[in-house]
Order: C-alpha cells, then sequence, then structure tokens
C-alpha cells in the first residue's frame, strides 16, 4: 500500500527530519560517529552493492557519467537491476538528466519510506523531487527553489535519502544490485556522512584534463581512502574531439599526459578517456542518456562507457 504527502508544506521541519517524513515503525539509520567513536558501516536496505561517482570539483560532467554509467551497467548482457541517487542536496541534477523535472511528489509505502520515481525503466532519487514549487516561477516549477540548510539539516537528509527510500520495486523483496550514487563536489558533509555510514563498494572519481581539476581528484581520492571507500577508478572526461572532416583527436583542453601520470601516481586505474561529444549534452538536456540513443556500434563515447561498466562489474565482484 502507498500513498501521497506533501513535503513542502510539512511545518515545522525539524533537524532530525528534514525531509518530514511520517515516523516509522523500522529500525533507523545508523548514527553519525562522534569524534573518535567506531564507525560501523551498514548496507542500503535492499541494495547489494554501491557505487558512488564523484569528483573533487565541480562542471566536470560527473552527474552525466554517473547516469549514463548506470544504463550501460544495466544494459550489460548479465542485466543487473540498478538505481540512481542523486547526494547533491543544494544544486540536485538527476530529474533533468532522467527526464523528470516535472514529476510529481514521490509516493510513500505504508510505513513511510519514499518510493523512488522511475524513467526508462531505472528507478532513481533525488532532493530535487522533494522540493517545492517556486513561487515566482512562471510554470510552477522548483527549478529555482533552493536549499537553505545548514550542515546538520544536510546529513540528516542524507541519512534519509540513504536508508527511507525502498529500492524494492515492482517485484517485491527484489531490490537492486546495484545503486549509482551521484554524489555533489568536494569533500564537505556529503561524502563524509555516506562514507561513515554505508559499505560503498567503489568510487569513481571524474575529472577533466585541466591541472585545477586533477588537483582536486588529489583531495577526493585521499577523503575516500581515509574513509575506507575502495577507489574503482577514475575516469578522464571531454579528453579530445574529433571533428566530422578527419580523424585525428584534438585535445582541446590540454593532452593526457598530467592525467594519466597522476593516475599513476595515486595507484588508481583509469578506466576511460570519453571523448567530446555534443550530442552528450544536447541528450542530457532533453532527458535522454545518451547510452539510450541509437547503435553504438562505432560509438567512441558509448563504447568507452560500456568498458567502463564493465570494469566496474569486475571490480565490485557482482554476483
Amino acid at each position: 500500500m502507498i500513498f501521497k504527502r506533501a513535503f513542502g508544506y510539512i511545518a515545522p521541519i525539524l533537524h532530525e527530519n528534514p525531509l518530514g517524513l511520517p515516523q516509522r515503525n523500522v529500525k533507523g539509520a545508523p548514527q553519525i560517529p562522534r569524534r573518535g567513536g567506531p564507525i560501523v558501516k551498514r548496507r542500503i536496505p535492499n541494495v547489494k552493492k554501491v557505487v558512488a561517482v564523484a569528483s573533487g570539483k565541480g562542471g566536470v560532467g560527473k552527474s552525466t557519467i554517473a547516469v549514463n554509467l548506470a544504463f550501460a551497467i544495466a544494459l550489460h548482457p548479465t542485466r543487473p537491476r540498478v538505481g540512481i541517487l542523486d547526494l547533491d542536496i543544494f544544486g540536485p541534477s538527476i530529474p533533468k538528466l532522467m527526464g523528470l523535472e516535472n514529476v510529481e511528489e514521490p509516493w510513500l509505502t505504508s510505513n513511510g519510506a519514499i518510493v523512488p520515481p522511475t524513467n526508462h525503466s531505472l528507478p532513481c532519487m533525488s532532493m530535487g523531487f522533494l522540493l517545492p514549487s517556486s513561487p515566482s516561477s512562471p510554470s510552477s516549477s522548483n527549478e529555482d527553489t533552493p536549499v537553505v540548510w545548514r550542515g546538520l539539516m544536510v546529513q540528516k537528509a542524507v541519512q534519509q535519502l540513504l536508508f527511507d527510500v525502498d529500492w524494492r520495486g515492482e517485484e517485491a523483496g527484489a531490490g537492486l544490485d546495484l545503486l549509482v550514487i551521484d554524489m555533489p563536489p568536494g569533500t564537505g558533509d556529503v561524502p563524509l556522512t555516506l562514507g561513515q555510514l554505508v559499505v560503498v563498494d567503489g568510487a569513481v572519481i571524474v575529472s577533466t584534463p585541466q591541472s585545477l581539476s586533477l588537483s582536486d581528484v588529489r583531495k577526493g581520492i585521499a577523503m575516500f581512502r581515509k574513509v575506507d571507500v575502495p577507489i574503482t577508478g577514475i575516469v578522464l572526461n571531454q579528453s579530445h574531439y574529433i571533428c566530422p572532416s578527419c580523424s585525428s583527436p584534438h585535445y582541446l583542453f590540454g593532452p593526457p599526459d598530467r592525467f594519466i601520470e597522476v593516475a599513476e601516481q595515486l595507484g588508481v586505474r583509469v578506466l576511460g578517456q570519453l571523448p567530446l561529444v555534443p550530442e552528450v549534452s544536447m541528450k542530457s538536456d532533453a532527458g535522454v542518456p545518451y547510452m539510450l540513443a541509437g547503435k553504438v556500434e562505432g560509438d567512441e563515447w558509448r563504447n568507452t562507457m560500456n568498458g567502463v561498466a564493465s570494469s566496474v562489474l569486475d571490480a565490485i565482484k557482482l554476483s
């Protein structure tokens, strides 16, 4: 049994319950450990494996890669059940990328868990689905609605998104084989909360060729290692461009030499180098992941992403 609840009109919103969920009669989320206390990590309910897609800085195409990685894995010959969780509280991108910008507020199960919306046959959850419409928006959209929260509210919201979403799907009890988590940029409250509370099976780090981006990659990898999250590898986005009239790669943002050097220094695997393809951005704006756009044969971007997906599956040993 499922029912509706208007998150946007719950008042007051408490620090312990920022999403305004009803009291549940099940075991709650684990608590964030105090300074010096033991870290006890748990699995997300109804999820076998978790892979985080992260970056040290914003604007590198991390969310686009996270969504397309999820679909590349879902389309793998083994056909695992995959879901997407957007943990970017302040700047959620998944509603746009999944074509769910104007979706109605999610339903709740009878015990108060959120039922994730589904599009393109993949369930996904995001803070963007829970925001009220902006009064100043001419289309009654929540696109301009800001989340103005301090750290404690963010931590609690992340806990609820991790442990109060029902990933069982239409087949009761089936759950997900893999949950791909789209992380916010940086090394703040959200990645630390995830790393302290959840058993994360791998992290894919996204970068662009610029030295500034690579500098932040180092910080991101160091942060994940500090909370014992294994680094599956790194992906170079916007590596090169191949113009229609020639077959030579053009390194618009610099050659990948420095990227490869940093990967070797950090002891992490290079999972793939994705070219700059304008259609990836166009499809993303239309809410259609590029992995679903036509045939893969001869498409370097999608072939590379399929290789990244296979490497991730091998690394996390999904059975």
